[in-house]
């Protein structure tokens, strides 16, 4: 069987093989999808059937699958303009670089920042300005701009500092730099309020004035529209009459990067910066990102896989554990030598960075466990530690709130003060509870984004802020969590998993929130071999019924049940749920079933 599962089904209709509770505890379900729709976009474009399912079922007709195929900036990047402030931001920096004046980007620790500040950097730079990056210490500073901070980039000669990633809820920090004569550009994606903070402009595409189609892009997103109106106002006062003009498509690589690890969705102008920027990205014109890929033996031109989950989590160790201005600091950098050095000491800080979340997840998860056990089924997870790095609480917060399925936030203690992140799952929008919960002066301060959350609280209201977040996602957690399910986007056999398809679906890249990688089933397998592989995985290879082979990993599974449930399969036929991926090693390149999930066959049981 090789063709896609019936597609008229969703949540509600009859679970794809059957499947009401796998190993991992879900109800596999299919991908909604119109047939005609499918059919057509198979015939107009060219692509298999099971392709054109995979595109119905994301909405897409034939029409708008072309563009969805070949996502290009001239059809969808927006005049930066239609955003409030950018104008008048744009002529405040022009005018800057014009006089000479000295400008500064304050930004955020974590991949958006990075990129967001390197990409700043490097436009300035290009132009005639030396931008000055400044990136707060996680441990010592917090998050977001600080007025310390602000009031010696102004003594040390800045007139304007822009702030990345983050500034939107920073309202004593920048009224005390306005008082001092600072002017600071705002470029921001979290929630806002109905109030903002005293600032030259507050760039925001969710601003709760603003009408914009992009309020889903990152930080660098923006940034990047900022440096678009930058250039087009230089441009208009005559500033490259006798300099260069820079390409600024040569720094998408940063954008892409940035949109990727952000966890934004794919979608609109996220997929052409992101389908652009890694085409940029495997030039390799990027010094500090071609030092990177190297440390991290990358091979290959990367995908948003590689992007999200191997030179990422590099970039992003510094700012968690302890150097964090190491990120930008390698995006902007040009020296080859300097980058090398770089990239080295943030693939070490990663590895140690690996083995405190281990420590930290281990205790959360505990915590959870207990909690569950006790039959409390809290809406939110919360879980806090003495002295936990709060530098991996929001990794950790994601793999919780992965597990289980609901929103996660994992707390730091340290004196009266705690430290906190929170991921969360679609549908419950986590950083407008955090908001309103800052409000309300429960939080010392706190934002974030739907998915995503920052927050400090004191200690004491620990309990008051749990009890909140839990009263006020309750209704959205139930709806979201109403039927728990794995979603399916077609059948298989193990011999049509072939490597035919898996290079026909990474057409549909890049892949990430709001464009997911699709996920199908195979059937007629059996595990003919499974052994460990790294920290906690598992590779295997599947037999199909007619001996096929088709080589399969299971990331992060070596103790949960889908693991528990492969390592005792015993050779019994499986259906196992998972994405077809080209895995290329030692100059060899096969396809891979990533493993997500996976049932006995036809009913049995392990």
């Amino acid at each position: 069987m090789t063709g896609a599962a019936a597609t008229a089904q969703t949540e509600d209709g009859a679970a794809v093989l059957g499947v009401e509770r796998s190993l991992g505890g879900r109800r596999w379900y299919s991908a909604p999808s119109d047939e005609r729709t499918a059919l057509t976009s198979a015939q107009r474009l060219g692509v298999p059937e099971i392709v054109a399912r995979v595109l119905a079922a994301r909405g897409l007709g034939p029409g708008d699958a072309e563009t969805f195929l070949e996502p290009t900036l001239r059809d969808l990047l927006p005049d930066p303009s239609h955003l409030n402030d950018m104008d008048s931001a744009a002529e405040r920096l022009a005018a800057a670089v014009i006089q000479g004046e000295g400008i500064a980007v304050f930004g955020d620790y974590d991949v958006d920042g990075a990129t967001s500040a390197a990409l700043l950097r490097r436009f300035f730079a290009a132009v005639g300005s030396e931008m000055r990056v400044y990136v707060p210490n996680r441990l010592t500073e917090g998050y977001g701009p600080n007025t310390e901070a602000l009031l010696r980039l102004r003594s040390e000669g800045a007139s304007v500092v822009v702030t990345v990633d983050c500034g939107t809820a920073s309202f004593e920090p920048l009224s005390a730099a306005a008082t001092a004569g600072l002017d600071v550009i705002v470029v921001d994606h979290h929630v806002a309020e109905a109030r903002l903070p005293q600032a030259a402009a507050v760039i925001n595409p969710n601003r709760l004035d603003q009408t914009s189609p992009c309020g889903h892009l990152a930080a660098v997103g923006v940034a990047f529209l900022l440096v678009v109106a930058v250039n087009r106002t230089l441009r208009r006062a005559g500033w490259y009459r006798d300099r260069t003009e820079p390409n600024l498509l040569e720094w998408l690589d940063l954008v892409a990067l940035g949109t990727v690890c952000d966890a934004v969705a794919l979608t609109g102008i996220n997929r052409a910066l992101v389908a652009q920027g890694l085409k940029v990205l495997a030039r390799r014109g990027n010094t500090g990102l071609a030092a990177l890929a190297d440390v991290a033996r990358l091979d290959r031109p990367p995908g948003a896989y590689h992007a999200g989950f191997i030179l990422g989590p590099r970039i992003n160790a510094g700012g968690r554990i302890g150097e964090a201005g190491l990120g930008a600091r390698l995006l902007a950098c040009d020296d080859a030598g300097e980058a090398t050095a770089i990239a080295l000491r943030l693939d070490e800080l990663n590895r140690e960075r690996q083995e405190i979340e281990a420590a930290v997840l281990a205790e959360a998860t505990a915590q959870v466990e207990i909690a569950e056990e006790s039959g409390e089924r809290a809406p939110v997870l919360f879980a806090a530690g003495e002295g936990w790095h709060p530098g991996v609480v929001g990794i950790v917060a994601s793999r919780l709130a992965e597990r289980f399925g609901r929103p996660a936030c994992v707390v730091s203690l340290n004196g009266d003060q705690g430290t906190g992140s929170g991921r969360s799952v679609p549908g419950a929008d986590l950083g407008a509870a955090i908001v309103a919960a800052r409000q309300k002066a429960l939080l010392v301060k706190g934002g974030g984004h739907p998915m995503a959350a920052g927050f400090t609280l004191e200690r004491q209201r620990l309990a008051e802020v749990r009890d909140f977040l839990a009263g006020r996602l309750v209704d959205s957690v139930a709806a979201a969590d109403r039927v728990p399910g794995l979603r399916i986007d077609g059948v298989l056999s193990a011999g049509g998993a072939s490597a035919d398809l898996a290079a026909q679906l990474a057409r549909l890249e890049p892949f990430g929130a709001g464009n997911p990688e699709p996920r199908f089933a195979v059937t007629g397998a059996r595990l003919v071999h499974i052994a460990p592989a790294g920290r906690d995985h598992l590779q295997c290879a599947l037999a199909g019924e007619g001996g096929q082979r088709l080589d399969a990993i299971a990331f992060r599974c070596l103790e949960t049940p889908l693991g528990a449930g492969l390592r005792n399969n015993d050779g019994r036929p499986l259906y196992v749920a998972g994405k077809l991926r080209e895995n290329t090693w030692r100059g060899r390149t096969k396809v891979q079933l990533v493993i997500d999930d996976a049932a006995p066959a036809g009913g049995t049981s392990f």
